[in-house]
């Protein structure tokens, strides 16, 4: 079963950090909703961190603003993820270009509709 850390995942139904979430639990994924100020998002445990995530991360998805996501870009690459979908809104040049220094190639797409479902 593959996986994904959903990083700014939210209890707030609204968001799509939350969105992300069910989708991907939908999909048949193992889901690892990842905020540190979260204990359980949807019923699954939260992380406060990818890195305290103890399983190995096929993909990873940025709900974070960029300045957040490049802060977390070396925990990212320390998982070694197949890849790296930096959300709409989740997304810069430096935070891209920093990503590809680090070994990962980052997807600029929506990871909702990645998977065939609607975000909405």
């Amino acid at each position: 079963m593959p996986s994904i850390a959903i990083v700014g995942a939210s209890k707030d139904r609204a968001k799509f950090g939350n969105k992300a979430v069910r989708a991907y639990v939908r999909q048949g994924y193992t889901v690892y909703p990842v905020n540190p100020r979260e204990r359980e998002i949807e019923g699954i445990l939260a992380y406060p961190s990818v890195k305290s995530i103890p399983f190995p991360v096929d993909k990873v998805a940025l709900y974070v603003s960029p300045e957040i996501g490049i802060a977390l870009l070396p925990e990212v690459a320390g998982k070694h993820p197949a890849e790296l979908f930096v959300n709409p809104g989740a997304e810069s040049q430096e935070l891209l270009d920093e990503a590809r220094r680090l070994g990962l190639e980052p997807i600029v797409a929506c990871a909702i509709v990645s998977i065939g479902e609607m975000p909405d």
